[in-house]
């Protein structure tokens, strides 16, 4: 990862090249901005989109949720300022549209396979997906951002070796059963059970003692009785 920074133009640690990136990404921002439609720290829908899309980034998959975190934007169709500047600040790239389009690139092509790194987008998604201050998703919006999520670039919620698709499942047993939004735990939760069925698609990690939401119980219950059911069919 280093390597990849400096090779492309990774940050100084000078305090004038700082203030240097700085202008250069506020000048970036400025014009990137419709200055008949957004306002002056912000750059709305269609120049957000218009940005992304001009990075390489999918407006259908997990790379978007990947730019969201990344320029820690307050809701799916709006950058602020604040968070463009501070967001590639921090990321020590060169202030060139290639040099963000190529990290962009490698972040996606990294998220597969590093957990941390998409963990961090995953519980992004839910600040920036979910309306206003409403403190929950519905259920309709999480289903869509799961769909998202769980596609490349982003890893699949399949067994390893089996392949179940636990995803499928999921939201099988939620459309029938579940009428509730979907809370931030739930959320979060809902990742980790993720990486746990994938690694181990006995549920033998799931225990009813367990700290699991009831949700997550009350799924793998569902998932245990449809399976024996499916076995003496």
């Amino acid at each position: 990862m280093i390597l990849f920074f400096q090779a492309n133009g990774g940050g100084s640690g000078t305090t004038s090249g700082a203030a240097n990136r700085e202008t250069q990404l506020n000048q970036l921002f400025d014009s990137l901005r419709n200055e008949q439609e957004d306002s002056k720290d912000t750059l709305g829908a269609d120049s957000a989109m218009g940005y992304l899309q001009s990075l390489g980034v999918g407006l259908e998959d997990a790379s978007l949720f990947l730019a969201v975190e990344l320029l820690q934007a307050p809701s799916i169709g709006e950058i602020s300022r604040a968070g463009f500047v501070n967001g590639w600040k921090e990321a020590g790239v060169e202030v060139k549209m290639e040099a963000q389009s190529a990290y962009i690139s490698h972040l996606a092509n990294s998220m597969a396979r590093e957990r941390d790194l998409f963990r961090k987008v995953y519980r992004y998604a839910f600040v920036a997906g979910k309306e206003g201050d409403k403190r929950a998703l519905t259920l309709e919006m999480a289903i869509l951002y799961w769909d998202t999520l769980f596609r490349k670039p982003g890893p699949s919620w399949v067994g390893s070796s089996t392949k179940i698709d636990w995803l499928k499942e999921w939201k099988s047993f939620l459309e029938e059963n579940w009428k509730r939004s979907v809370s931030r735990d739930m959320w979060n939760q809902t990742l980790e059970f993720a990486y746990k069925s994938i690694d181990d698609e006995s549920l033998g990690f799931w225990s009813e003692d367990g700290a699991w939401p009831g949700v997550i119980d009350e799924f793998v219950q569902w998932y245990k009785k449809k399976s024996e059911m499916e076995l003496d069919a």
